[in-house]
């Protein structure tokens, strides 16, 4: 309910500004060049002073249309932060028969000298072409000449001869955006959806244009011995909508911790095409529906047709399951298999590039690939499989009916009345694990009869790390003693990720600097590749600098370098989401021998933090004899997801914890 409750964002309404500037390129005055911070945002780097877009079509009789779109970007740079909105990438499709085309111009950077503009303009070895990976490619350009108080100002024109999408135009940035301005021109032939997100509302003027479409036909004439071609214009009358979004004084958009992907949350507009008709017989309609989206998926041969594919694995999966009598057992087996079989490229996508056979062959694949691949082994051994199209965290989240959301599959089955998610990209995920780039809200499950369902992608069941600690306190102020951590599930998961292929002397140095830079030794690590059993590391430590010695008494807190000592909210308040990926719990149980010749002379009370709804609680109990301090603290954050109304209840909440960990034990020398 929470989940369904924060899809529905809030819009606020943005007063556009009146511009009193030039909206036009090659237009810098003195004054400028002399603004030496932003008007309405001291820390801001840089802003653009305006940036203009406009996507139309253009056609010509050999390849029919194609679509063009003119961008002019003018910003002012305040600090050497901001140089790098200096620098300019474009992507640009390169993975079709034809490539998409991108062109710079009129670059220039504009410094004030001696009281004079000076204009440096872009030259040829300031531009480069970067392949970002088998479709996509990146057109940069680096400006000349920055500096500090510099304004810089370029155009340039994406040309492609695909028109299924428009390039997503974002009216916000991470600096502010003094007016943003992004026009339209679709001829009635073409009929696109238009998705709009972000909290603010752009200006829309929406008109209508007669257009004429010259054709120019140029027709071969055989006459006798004679040949000459014969050229005829024809001249067709269609009706332009043309539509121009406007939005002033759009304030910077902030990164902030615990959030999913910024660009969910920045105002902008997407156009996906619905359909088109270039004539009275030739009508071609597209996915407006999950009904469409699914139908063509598995009317597609780098999906559907590669799903139904098994006559490469057939006898590796019947050995596979052979003597297995569940389908909980085959599901387990089958999935083992191909994490261990299949090589994952790193490159997600839903649909399969070189095709399942071929990556099966070769034990490496994209996401697609190995994912159907399993899905279709699920699927030959009896079990209810079917593949999920998943939109990365890094992609953004997917709301609307399309495929172009998607860049990501992962395969589902179900067991009696649940339903279990799979991904063998990974080689260290379980069922119900998936790789943290997967857990984006919701997923669309698709069967093999075209019908689809919503799938909740955010974990339910929370993941422990639990810490055991036994340190003794020395009357010169050292703690030595030794640590056992655990990870569970999803903890487990990124453990194992980001440190099993480290070697144990860099981990060491990353672990001593966690940890407030105690010495760390016999460290060892068990279940690393044990996946259906938690991490467990043990290690001993000695801390010099953990307590205060200060005359005959010592202060120190019970949870050690544990203690969380800032915290990450600090806004005043909060328009996005708030994020932690998974429900999760941190448990510490540490033990303290106080040092002969020492007793307690003041001690933290106990206490317990339920946060509203109870979507977080924290409970620090403490207890004492005249040797030994017993601590347990638990931390649990009992929701993948927070709305923001909760943000402020979330900060106090983190202040009041923060305070309490740091808490000081004294002890006194008797």
């Amino acid at each position: 309910m929470l989940l369904k409750k924060i899809i529905l964002v809030l819009v606020f309404i943005s007063s556009n500004l009146f511009y009193s500037q030039k909206l036009e390129l090659g237009s810098v005055t003195i004054d400028e060049l002399n603004e030496v911070i932003h008007p309405k945002d001291s820390s801001a780097p840089a802003k653009i002073i305006f940036e203009r877009g406009k996507t139309s079509f253009q056609y010509n009789k050999e390849d029919g249309f194609k679509l063009v779109t003119e961008v002019e970007v003018k910003i002012k740079i305040y600090k050497k932060e901001g140089y790098s909105w200096a620098n300019k990438q474009v992507p640009f499709y390169v993975g079709g028969v034809t490539f998409d085309k991108v062109d710079f111009s009129k670059a220039i950077t504009y410094n004030l000298v001696n009281g004079k503009i000076e204009k440096t303009k872009l030259k040829s070895d300031g531009e480069f072409v970067e392949k970002s990976n088998k479709l996509w490619s990146l057109k940069k350009i680096t400006m000349p000449n920055v500096k500090e108080g510099s304004i810089i100002e370029y155009k340039y024109v994406i040309s492609s001869p695909y028109l299924s999408t428009f390039p997503e135009w974002n009216f916000q940035n991470s600096i502010p955006t003094d007016y943003s301005e992004y026009t339209t021109q679709i001829p009635e032939y073409f009929t696109y959806n238009v998705h709009r997100k972000g909290f603010l509302i752009p200006k829309e003027v929406i008109s209508k244009e007669n257009k004429t479409l010259r054709i120019i036909n140029k027709e071969l004439e055989l006459a006798k011995r004679n040949k000459k071609y014969v050229t005829t214009e024809e001249e067709k009358k269609y009706i332009e909508l043309k539509t121009i979004y406007t939005l002033g004084n759009s304030p910077a958009i902030i990164e902030e911790d615990f959030v999913n992907n910024i660009n969910n949350y920045v105002t902008s507009v997407q156009h996906e095409l619905s359909s088109k008709q270039l004539s009275i017989n030739e009508q071609e309609s597209f996915a407006t529906s999950w009904e469409d989206v699914v139908k063509s998926l598995y009317d597609d041969d780098n999906f559907g047709i590669q799903l139904n594919k098994n006559n490469y694995f057939e006898s590796d999966i019947t050995t596979v399951v052979s003597g297995l009598t569940t389908n909980e057992e085959k599901m387990t087996a089958i999935y083992k298999f191909v994490q261990s079989r299949m090589n994952w490229d790193s490159y997600t996508d839903y649909r399969c590039d070189k095709g399942v056979k071929k990556a099966y062959q070769e034990k490496t694949g994209n996401s697609a690939e190995i994912n159907l691949i399993l899905t279709a082994m699920f699927r030959y051994a009896g079990l209810d499989a079917n593949p999920v199209l998943v939109s990365t965290r890094a992609n953004g989240i997917s709301i609307y009916p399309s495929r172009t959301a998607y860049n990501n599959v992962i395969a589902a089955v179900k067991l009696g009345d649940d339903v279990i998610l799979l991904d063998a990209t990974s080689k260290y995920a379980v069922p119900n694990v998936l790789p943290l780039r997967n857990l984006n809200w919701y997923g669309r499950l698709i069967r093999k009869d075209k019908t689809s369902d919503i799938i909740n992608l955010m974990p339910i069941n929370t993941s422990k790390r639990i810490i055991n600690t036994l340190v003794q306190l020395s009357n010169e102020g050292t703690l030595s003693g030794n640590i056992k951590e655990q990870y569970f599930d999803y903890n487990a998961l990124t453990f194992r990720d980001n440190y099993l292929g480290i070697n144990t002397e860099s981990y060491i140095d990353i672990l001593e600097q966690k940890s407030m830079g105690v010495d760390i030794e016999n460290y060892e690590v068990t279940n690393g590749n044990i996946l259906n059993e938690p991490v467990i590391e043990k290690y001993s430590i000695k801390c010099n600098n953990c307590v205060d010695v200060i005359g005959d008494k010592i202060y120190f807190s019970p949870m050690l370098y544990f203690a969380q000592n800032k915290n990450p909210f600090t806004q005043d308040k909060r328009d996005y989401p708030i994020d932690f990926k998974y429900p999760n719990q941190d448990k510490y149980l540490i033990s303290i021998v106080i040092p002969e010749g020492y007793s307690i002379e003041s001690i933290p009370n106990t206490k317990v933090i339920n946060m509203v709804d109870n979507l977080a609680t924290f409970k620090y109990l403490i207890t004492n004899t005249d040797k030994k301090i017993q601590l347990s603290v638990q931390k649990d954050i009992n929701s993948s997801i927070f709305s923001s109304e909760y943000y402020e209840d979330l900060k106090l909440f983190f202040a009041e914890m923060i305070k309490i960990e740091n808490q000081k034990i004294v002890i006194k020398k008797n």
